[in-house]
């Protein structure tokens, strides 16, 4: 482990093989869905169903068409909490900010291919603060626009909704992303994890996984209903049963 400016630790990105990667599924709810009045105990119950890291979305009303949460939450629940928080900033101009989102206890953070003038230089900006760098990629821009940073990300984050709103419908045809990022990084010999959000639930988990999603954010279908721990223990197992396929 790794520490951030934050004082969480960090998990490593480390070199493993097709068959090893798919054992390392990982569940990352999305607080976006959670009740912001129990919003540490739902984490918590979450993280009890076998959830190693924590979404927290961030929106501008700018960018996305919604306003959420800043540093100061994200600050609150670091205290809470002892999994990896995954940041990822749905705003524009996120240079600006990467700094007090680390210094807050992000350990990893990640941006939008299309709200970034210079991604490489963003990216840069990430890791320099101690974090994972990831890059997003909203339904409708093309995998091959990442092409020339795949050698800086740690992750690359699909979009499987339009960015803004919990609770949307799946849209598989992301799913093709997923593919192509498969084999351009094995062309590309780089070592970046995929992670997906939107949509997902017991039906569209497995579809995720066995198209190549390593870490799949979910909401609704952590928080929506019924008890946290509960659904994320069901939400891994069905990803973990689809990696038997994948192998």
């Amino acid at each position: 482990m790794v520490r951030c400016p934050g004082g969480a630790p960090r998990a490593r990105i480390s070199t493993v093989n097709l068959n090893e990667r798919s054992l390392l599924i990982e569940l990352a709810p999305s607080i976006l869905s959670a009740d912001f009045a129990r919003l540490a105990d739902q984490v918590e119950a979450a993280v009890r169903g076998g959830a190693s890291i924590v979404h927290f979305d961030v929106m501008d009303g700018h960018f996305v068409p919604n306003i959420t949460i800043g540093p100061p939450v994200l600050a609150s629940l670091r205290k809470a909490v002892k999994v990896p928080i995954d940041c990822h900033l749905m705003i524009e101009n996120p240079d600006a900010y990467i700094p007090a989102f680390a210094e807050a206890g992000a350990n990893w953070i990640s941006v939008h291919q299309e709200a970034c003038v210079h991604l490489n230089r963003t990216l840069h900006l990430i890791k320099s603060h101690g974090c994972l760098a990831g890059a997003v990629i909203n339904p409708a821009t093309p995998v091959e626009t990442l092409s020339e940073v795949l050698d800086i990300v740690d992750f690359v984050l699909v979009m499987s909704v339009n960015p803004g709103f919990g609770g949307q419908k799946f849209i598989p045809s992301t799913l093709e992303k997923v593919r192509k990022l498969v084999a351009m990084r094995s062309s590309s010999r780089t070592n970046f994890r995929i992670e997906i959000d939107g949509g997902m639930a017991l039906d569209t988990i497995g579809e995720a996984v066995r198209a190549g999603v390593e870490v799949v954010v979910a909401g609704n279908a952590v928080f929506g209903k019924g008890d946290p721990e509960k659904n994320a223990s069901e939400l891994l197992k069905a990803a973990h049963n689809a990696t038997l396929v994948r192998v």
